[in-house]
Parts: C-alpha cells; structure tokens; sequence
C-alpha cells in the first residue's frame, strides 16, 4: 500500500533539490528531513561511510 504524498512548496523544493558527494564513496546523495538544520556540514551519505572516513584518508597519503 502506497502513501499519498503531501505537495511541497517551490520554496522548500530548490532547496531540498540540491546533492552532495560523499567524502568517501563518491556518490551523490539528497537532503533528508533529520539534516535539516546541519545540511552544510554534511560529509557522508551514511553511517557506513562515515565509519570508514579514516580508512580514506589513510589511502590517500
């Protein structure tokens, strides 16, 4: 059974649109409700990526 959505307003969607890469998988991923009110620092796309940022940087040096 789907959910009917609510429409969004034109405001919030250019800024709901907008993608990031992330830091250690290179893919992009959309804004999300729970980073609301910290979207700019913002580096991962998930907890696995965010558990692996150490390994990433240890490969580039």
């Amino acid at each position: 059974m789907k959910y009917s959505q609510k429409p969004r307003n034109a405001d919030n969607k250019t800024d709901r649109s907008v993608q990031k890469q992330c830091a250690v998988c290179c893919r992009p991923f959309s804004w999300r409700k729970k980073w609301e009110r910290c979207w700019e620092e913002v580096r991962y796309c998930s907890r696995r990526c965010r558990s692996q940022r150490n390994r990433v940087m240890d490969e580039e040096k």
